[in-house]
């Protein structure tokens, strides 16, 4: 296939186009604004393989339409995985108007220069033609802390700005769908984590400020408890429903690996302990400690993926015990790759304001 991936040089848009040139073979146009959040560097294995020369990336913008129109129909594009977001919570209460102009208002740009794309194609090449949009479970909202999961069918209920954008986004998908016609696909997914992952988010962030010696500040008691996929069993999930999921329909991709917050950092602690021992001989759990919970701060979340699992074959395949102590091997082992963020060397703002562990 060929593939359009929007926010390539991202967490989970790098580790899918790995993948898909990597393990998969397939063609990828990798279209990054390249903000704060985007590192080139994540996409180095592919630059350095035989099949680099399947990776075109591009420096764009998605709500730049000429652009956007001209890859699509120079690359003859078969799908498009759209990635490109603003996606931290802290951020959006800060300053929510980038994440309605981004998530909202590029993706209804992307929407409309695919579907006019879409039009032109032939018959056959337009049936098998597919838009899958990346979302988050933070759109549904609130669990209490109970047995409940998020499935499909789950009412949208965001907390946040970032949330109401996502929401606003998937609406938007699914009307061009039905308004269009345009063979759209929406996925929801928990948080992911492992390697390459941009140090403002809970497990990068505790990795690095516990290795420093600072401080670990977690909202509230801890409690809050979220479901964790590694981003490379999420990348197989996103392969498997852009080539074999059904147009109009949502598939929740979940983890199954709910921790509190509180339990993750904690587990972090004694990863480092074990691997890199404090000389004074203290834990590094003495450094955390609780600060005055965020606005808005949903309890729980927790996806049900049994759809995904029946109709397509994917489960997680990583534990999160197991998926953990791999991503913190390898914050340890690739400083060359998340040293330059922090000293404010690297594309975008520094370090900075990251508030607290989710």
């Amino acid at each position: 296939m060929r593939i359009l991936v929007t926010g390539g040089a991202g967490f989970i848009g790098s580790a899918l186009c790995r993948r898909l040139v990597l393990q998969s073979g397939h063609e990828v146009v990798n279209l990054d604004k390249l903000t704060y959040a985007a590192n080139l560097a994540s996409l180095d294995l592919i630059r350095d393989s035989d099949r680099a020369h399947l990776h075109h990336f591009v420096h764009g913008d998605i709500a730049d339409v000429p652009l956007v129109t001209s890859l699509l129909q120079k690359h003859e594009i078969d799908a498009v995985i759209h990635l490109a977001a603003e996606s931290h919570v802290d951020r959006s209460i800060d300053g929510p108007s980038v994440f309605i102009e981004t998530n909202v208002l590029g993706t209804s740009k992307l929407l409309g220069a695919v579907t006019s794309y879409w039009n032109g194609l032939a018959v056959s090449r337009k049936a098998n033609f597919r838009f899958l949009h990346v979302s988050t479970d933070e759109v549904f909202g609130d669990l209490p802390f109970d047995a409940s999961l998020f499935n499909e069918t789950t009412p949208y209920a965001p907390s946040s700005p970032y949330s109401a954008s996502k929401a606003a986004s998937d609406h938007l998908v699914r009307a061009w769908h039905e308004t269009y016609g345009l063979p759209t696909i929406i996925s929801n997914c928990s948080n992911n984590y492992g390697p390459f992952h941009f140090p403002e988010k809970l497990i990068p962030l505790v990795i690095l400020n516990a290795l420093e010696g600072k401080k670990l500040p977690v909202y509230g008691t801890g409690a809050n408890v979220r479901d964790w996929l590694f981003v490379e069993d999420h990348a197989r999930a996103l392969e498997l429903i852009v080539s074999k999921g059904r147009p109009g329909e949502t598939y929740l991709i979940g983890g199954n690996s709910e921790r509190t917050n509180l339990e993750v950092v904690q587990k972090i602690c004694d990863l480092l302990d074990e691997y890199v021992p404090n000389t004074e001989g203290s834990t590094r759990r003495a450094l955390i400690s609780f600060v005055t919970d965020r606005p808005g701060h949903d309890r729980r979340y927790a996806i049900d993926a049994s759809k995904i699992r029946a109709e397509l074959g994917w489960s997680p395949s990583m534990t999160f015990d197991d998926g953990l102590r791999q991503t913190v091997r390898w914050f340890l082992e690739n400083e060359l790759w998340w040293r330059p963020i922090g000293e404010g060397t690297y594309r975008g703002d520094r370090l900075g304001k990251t508030g607290a562990a989710h």
